[in-house]
């Protein structure tokens, strides 16, 4: 049964790899889509490994830290604040009980901090990828969050559970951020492309908003 549970959980990631994959590639999806491919390969690694595990999931969020910015290159250092804050509080709440995993366990810190930092930097007034992005950023955050408490300080009653929602909705997340910005330029290229027709249907309007 243990080794269904394995098979199956990488599964959700994959779906939405093929999902990035099916539309229109570039840097941003092609980027998302190796961090949701190197992702399923963790959802199974980390059963065997713990260690192994959270180093591919590293993996992926620099995967992620590089789409993020490939979509938005203005530094927005202030949006990383609260992230920083925050992810800094949580490692020096456990260090106490890291032991020999407090070095890697730090550098994976700093990955998803800046994983989340990137995706509030994409945040525009005019668009809603950047918004998913945040949105899965946070929930991928909360996850492990929930994990490192539930491994390092003490169990929480339906961990389990509660820390794989989180996780999928924070990978759908990021996934949608990826789609939903082409979809977004396909429906203003083709609003664009509707009074040029018109004009070229009946040139004697010559009126244009």
């Amino acid at each position: 049964m243990a080794s269904v549970a394995v098979a199956v959980k990488p599964l959700p990631a994959l779906a939405l790899a093929a999902l990035v994959w099916t539309g229109r590639r570039g840097p941003l999806s092609t980027l998302v889509c190796a961090g949701l491919l190197v992702s399923a390969a963790a959802d199974v690694a980390i059963e065997r490994a713990f260690l192994g595990g959270i180093a591919l999931f590293l993996l992926a969020h620099v995967l992620y830290v590089a789409a993020f910015v490939a979509d938005e290159r203005a530094l927005r250092a202030w949006r990383a604040l609260p992230f920083a804050v925050y992810t800094a509080a949580m490692y020096a709440f456990l260090w106490p009980r890291l032991g020999a995993l407090a070095v890697p366990v730090g550098a994976y810190v700093v990955a998803i901090a800046a994983m989340m930092w990137r995706a509030a930097a994409r945040v525009r007034a005019d668009e809603t990828a950047g918004r998913w992005a945040l949105a899965g950023a946070l929930a991928f955050g909360l996850s492990d969050s929930l994990l490192a408490l539930h491994r390092f300080h003490a169990p929480l009653p339906g961990a389990a559970v509660a820390i794989m929602l989180t996780y999928w909705a924070g990978q759908l997340g990021i996934a949608l951020s990826a789609t939903e910005r082409r979809s977004a330029v396909a429906r203003s290229r083709t609003a664009a492309a509707v009074p040029v027709a018109s004009d070229t249907s009946a040139p004697a309007r010559t009126s244009r908003r």
